[in-house]
């Protein structure tokens, strides 16, 4: 028997500022910033108005951070062009989160410069 029921995603601004700075566990574990936020998502992404917009643009920016990392490593040796790659992957991953969970808080959606379309 086919059912007409359909699940209605519940509005929860609040778990959306959560995943985008769930980002800055990063910086108190290596990928921790990755892999909270892919959780979140993976788990929230059919109940949560929004979520799985939200949880796309977190890991898109997060694998082109990480791709920008790794990028810049052998730059580094070209007149140190990849320091300041690495200072400006650092200065956006501690900003953008920030930013966008403002943006979420308001019901806005994310907007992360520079990012790679990875999950679509």
């Amino acid at each position: 028997m086919e059912s007409n029921y359909h699940t209605l995603k519940r509005t929860d601004n609040q778990l959306l500022v959560i995943t985008h700075l769930s980002q800055l566990l990063t910086y108190a574990t290596v990928f921790g910033g990755i892999i909270a936020p892919l959780i979140l998502w993976a788990t929230q992404k059919e109940q949560v108005e929004g979520m799985d917009a939200h949880g796309k643009a977190i890991l898109n920016f997060q694998i082109s951070l990480i791709v920008y990392s790794l990028i810049s490593i052998p730059l580094i040796f070209a007149l140190g062009l990849g320091i300041l790659i690495l200072i400006l992957v650092a200065i956006l991953a501690f900003v953008m989160p920030i930013v966008n969970a403002i943006k979420a808080s308001n019901g806005e959606l994310p907007s992360y410069p520079l990012s790679i379309n990875f999950v679509s």
